[in-house]
This record gives structure tokens, sequence and C-alpha cells, in this order.
């Protein structure tokens, strides 16, 4: 069944669900954001990838949470797996800007059955450099990573992107979002985001599920499984349920449920 969620997304390649999550969770979200800064000063906050979250006890509570899945089940079915998150928080006055591209030009999953949630923890607007995107563009071949162009001058996220002169952007959409609202974008549109030179964070966390029939093409990339069951077809990996440490981990609501026996 076609809900009208995935509706106006097969028509546009995108979807914005408001207050998706609660206020508290997305202010946690920013939370660990600023706690994971204070332990990695050495790596931007805009690179905080997913080998430093899959073993989290509060990454795996954020994107296991039912209000998330719900909205992921509607595009993958029932059985689903977070295979990659992403924060891409930019910082106040220097935040690093992101060329246009699409997603799935760089993920190593086949088939290409990918659903990203944007989730933001911040106010995400034009002034700190909030995402942009080409609706209509989910309807483009997907470019190779061959076609695109290196820019690696230390001010992108990325340090490539698809050529200027490929990019109409009259028709662009900037998606502002308040915290705990969240974006669901189609890895084939073409989307951007400039850079944060205003004096607040925007923090945002990019959780991209697949359903479990996909398969991860990388060695030793765990995903984590949010609901159902794997799929025999495949060998993805999956991720223990960890355990939280208080010396290790950020504390959070609910981490009773992640506490060893």
């Amino acid at each position: 069944m076609t809900t009208p969620l995935k509706q106006e997304y097969d028509e546009t390649g995108y979807v914005v669900v408001r207050g998706a999550v609660d206020a508290e969770l997305a202010r946690e979200t920013a939370a660990h954001v600023h706690w994971l800064a204070e332990r990695h000063p050495d790596i931007r906050p805009e690179k905080f990838g997913h080998n430093m979250l899959v073993t989290d006890p509060f990454m795996h509570r954020l994107v296991g949470d039912a209000r998330l899945v719900d909205i992921v089940e509607q595009f993958l079915g029932p059985n689903i797996a977070m295979w990659a998150a992403h924060y891409i928080a930019k910082p106040p006055e220097h935040g690093q800007k992101v060329l246009w591209h699409q997603d799935g030009s760089y993920w190593p999953l086949e088939p290409m059955e990918v659903t990203t949630i944007w989730l933001a923890a911040t106010e995400s607007t034009r002034e700190n450099g909030c995402m942009r995107l080409l609706p209509g563009t989910q309807n483009n071949r997907l470019l190779s990573r061959r076609e695109m162009i290196d820019v690696k001058d230390g001010k992108n996220v990325l340090e490539s992107g698809i050529h200027p002169s490929q990019i109409d952007d009259s028709h662009v959409v900037d998606l502002e979002l308040k915290p705990g609202d969240v974006s669901v974008h189609n890895p084939r549109i073409i989307h951007s985001s400039e850079a944060n030179t205003s004096d607040k964070w925007r923090i945002g966390l990019t959780l991209r599920y697949i359903p479990t029939s996909t398969r991860v093409m990388r060695e030793n990339h765990p995903s984590i499984l949010v609901r159902g069951n794997p799929d025999a077809g495949n060998s993805n990996e999956y991720a223990e349920r960890p355990v939280f440490d208080p010396d290790v981990h950020m504390p959070f609501r609910g981490l009773e449920q992640w506490m060893g026996d």
C-alpha cells in the first residue's frame, strides 16, 4: 500500500516529517555531538561517521526508535537495517559546505534500495547551512564517482561533487527544519548545503536505512538490525547490541535497557 508520505516522496524525491521525534531526543542528539567532539578533538564534527557510532548504545537506541523506523517501514517494508550513520555537524562560523552530489554515487549497495533519514538535532536554516535539494532529480541517472570533480581545498565535507555546469538550481528547495524534524530523501536526488557562517551550530544526523535484502558490498562493515529479520540470501554483518559503560559512553534517557547483567 502506498501511503501519502510515500506518494509525495515518489513524486518529488523527498518528504519532510515535522516533529518526528521529541525535542528532548533532539537535544540529546546534539549533546552526543558535543560529547564526541570533546573526545575526538582531532576530527571535524562534520566527519563523525559510522565507525565511531556503530558500537555506541545511544546510537543504537536512536536509530531503532520506533518513530523513525515506522517512517522507514513505509518505504522499505518490515525487515530493516541501518547500514551507515553520519553526523554532519557544522560548527558556528566555520562549518564546511557540502558540494552538489547524489548519495548513491558513494555507496557500496546492491541493489541501491535505501532510504535516508536526515534528523535535525538543532535548527537547520539557510543561515547556518541547511540542506538544499533539486526536486525531481531522483529520476536522473546515478552518476559514477569518476564523473564527478575533486575539490580538495579543505572547505568541503565530501571533497568531490557534481560539476557546476551540470547544475540548474533555479528550482532549489531549502530544507529548513526544527529540532526533531526529519527529511527523507532518495539516494539519486541531487542535493548540497552551504557553509555555516552563522553564530549557531547546525547539527544533523544522516541515517541510511536498507531492507535486509540489500547487500552491503564492504567488508568488516556492521549494520544495525532495527526491525524484522536478516536476509538469508546475503552475508551482511550486524553489530552486537552494545552494553553501556559510564567510562566510555554518554549517559542518555533509557540507558537502563543497555546495562549489562
